[in-house]
């Protein structure tokens, strides 16, 4: 029998991002990462993260979520996941004011009606932090280039790690660039020794941007929400724009104001619940993906 056959699951989604909920509190154990992959095939339940909830270690949570990938690997952050679960939680307990724990820290939100803002907590930029191979002087722009050697098309990205690695490169028009040309050489480049979360942005103006991601063990995604925390604070650590700004994804639009007082990134977009239902054996099959 599989680890997960007979459990409920929840299918949600934030800005398209794809979002599988699994509440396993009551009986806790670990996402296998083959039956991940399992539920990830088309016709199963096609999703970009499982976000599979934990009874709580700290006083005041209401669990303890571990991210996985469609590729069965472990994250670190999901933006659009976290609103995901807030909103099921807020669905099921009828609080506004939830709090979850991850291996990145404290996830804080709030919620009201679909729309939820998630603490997203403070961004690291050390490149020791990131992390990178090796030291570097500046994260705001590294030496780092995709497309032929004489005419680079994409280089310099801005680095940062927002619960997971991000590079982001700027660009004149995401829409030339082919993202999932680049996305998995820049993913798996040795400068990145835990892989990386690949980005193209596009200045629209002081406060607006626009953003396509390459998702670390998933691909390219309709929306990521800590590709967009890591967009929107590169951008002003870059002097491009404000500390608050929004973000436009192939999914929609995220607000991201970098709080000055504190450092702390808030996250605001909605989520949405699809459908539920129950794993069974032909769900959890075996996968060679």
């Amino acid at each position: 029998m599989a680890t997960l056959e007979n459990r409920p699951f929840v299918k949600m989604n934030g800005l398209g991002n794809e979002i599988v909920v699994l509440d396993l509190r009551d009986a806790p154990v670990a996402v296998p990462p083959e039956e991940a992959r399992a539920i990830a095939r088309p016709g199963v339940v096609p999703f970009d993260q499982i976000m599979a909830l934990y009874p709580p270690t700290s006083e005041g949570t209401s669990a303890f979520v571990r991210i996985i990938n469609s590729d069965g690997s472990e994250s670190g952050a999901c933006g659009n996941g976290t609103r995901c679960i807030a909103l099921y939680e807020a669905g099921r307990t009828g609080a506004d004011h939830l709090v979850f724990e991850s291996i990145a820290g404290r996830l804080d939100c709030r919620v009201t009606g679909t729309m939820v803002t998630a603490d997203m907590g403070v961004p690291r930029f050390g490149w020791h932090d990131i992390p990178l191979a090796g030291p570097v002087d500046d994260t705001r722009a590294i030496e780092l280039q995709a497309g032929p050697h004489e005419a680079p098309v994409l280089r310099g990205p801005s680095v940062v790690n927002v619960g997971n690695p991000h590079a982001i490169f700027w660009v004149e028009d995401i829409d030339a660039v082919d993202l999932a040309q680049y996305g998995p050489e820049l993913e798996h480049h040795p400068i990145f020794p835990e892989r990386a979360n690949i980005s193209v942005a596009q200045l629209v103006g002081p406060d607006h941007i626009r953003l396509k991601v390459w998702e670390r063990g998933v691909g390219l995604t309709r929306a990521c929400g800590s590709g967009a925390c890591a967009t929107a604070v590169a951008a002003a650590r870059n002097g491009l724009t404000g500390r608050r700004v929004t973000i436009t994804l192939p999914g929609g639009d995220l607000v991201i104001d970098w709080r000055a007082s504190d450092d702390h990134m808030l996250m605001t977009g909605p989520a949405e619940v699809e459908f539920d239902g129950r794993l069974d054996a032909a769900m959890l099959g075996e996968t060679t993906a």
